[in-house]
């Protein structure tokens, strides 16, 4: 039986993208640091803006598009222009290296390409991008309330990686039910998985539901299957899970092990739904197929949060970023817009 009370207060949420006073940079919050350090960062170029969004700095589908709409306004800010042609040309070089910082989260794409075509029908930029992120707050809002109505006083939900107001701008996609739920007083129990190799569910998941007031228990990933096989005693309602990329069948692409969690979900008859906004939704990708996988460095595996390298020294690893889960695994894909079965996207 779980016995992790977590009688703790909840804390005020942590703000996680932001411009600067002077309109002059971009401020986020290092989520690489979580949950020891809370450090902020001002970035202003080109270059640290990128790094920021490939090194995992500021992350999570949502967040990586409102951050790409404020780094597109600052870095244009910044063009020396002789004329409106030079500055084009590099407004569109400043899209494509943000657009390949990180391949599959179809949210950065959407969102430069958005001021992109702002920048050219001569639309005010600033006014764009804060556009943006007030249509995500209240995006959030919406998939939270409607998430909301899939959980009673009392059920205990199952998690992965972090979808939470970190991942996003307000509330979340994944988390953002059970967050609404504690706000309103609804007792509610989660179990977060670590989500190896960048442990976003043990150092910000948890985090997170912790200070909404949620009773939360830590899991290793490969426990997964051993607390689901106990569904009864453990009373798992749901696995709430976020998402990067939807395919037009209905396949979803997501951090690296939801595809495991959707499989043991169905085996033990626990419902699987995928949280997203409806711009995450890629009709050009006809299935999870053709969806471009990012692969990331070897040391995210053998050294990246130990004090000593664990593996040995030259071994070959494969670090998917990201996998697909079919659509017949989802048991409905929640978004601003309600609640879908997966060939209904």
């Amino acid at each position: 039986m779980n016995t992790n009370k977590n009688n703790r207060i909840p804390q005020k949420p942590l703000i996680n993208i932001r411009l600067s006073d002077k309109k002059d940079a971009v401020i986020i919050l290092d989520q690489r640091l979580l949950p020891n350090t809370i450090k902020y960062l001002e970035l202003r170029t080109i270059d640290e803006m990128y790094d920021a969004i490939y090194t995992l700095k500021v992350r999570g589908a949502p967040a990586i598009g409102v951050f790409a709409a404020y780094a597109f306004y600052i870095c244009c800010q910044h063009i020396e222009v002789e004329d409106k042609k030079y500055k084009s040309d590099e407004c569109n070089q400043i899209a494509e290296k943000l657009k390949s910082a990180r391949p599959t989260a179809v949210n950065l794409a959407w969102a430069v390409d958005r001021m992109l075509a702002a920048h050219k029908s001569g639309k005010d930029l600033l006014c764009e991008c804060q556009a943006i992120h007030n249509e995500d707050i209240a995006m959030c809002k919406a998939i939270s309330e409607h998430g909301l109505t899939l959980l009673k006083d009392g059920d205990c939900v199952i998690t992965h990686c972090n979808a939470g107001a970190l991942a996003t701008s307000q509330y979340g996609t994944g988390l953002g039910a059970l967050i609404l739920g504690a706000e309103r007083g609804m007792k509610l129990r989660a179990y977060v998985d670590e989500t190896r190799p960048l442990l976003q569910g043990a150092r910000i998941t948890a985090l997170e539901l912790m200070n909404a007031g949620v009773d939360t228990t830590l899991i290793c990933d490969n426990m997964v299957s051993a607390v689901m096989q106990q569904k009864t005693l453990r009373q798992i309602s749901a696995a709430f899970v976020g998402c990067d990329r939807v395919a037009a069948n209905g396949d979803v692409a997501n951090k690296i092990g939801t595809s495991g969690l959707a499989v043991l979900a169905k085996h033990y008859g626990v419902p699987f739904y995928v949280f997203c906004p409806a711009s995450t939704f890629d009709k050009s990708c006809k299935t999870g197929a053709d969806i471009v996988i990012e692969e990331r460095n070897a040391t995210e595996i053998t050294e990246l949060y130990f004090k000593e390298r664990i593996a040995p020294k030259d071994i070959k690893c494969f670090n998917p970023s990201f996998d697909v889960t079919p659509a017949e695994l989802i048991t409905a894909i929640v978004t601003e817009k309600g609640i879908f079965a997966p060939n209904e996207v």
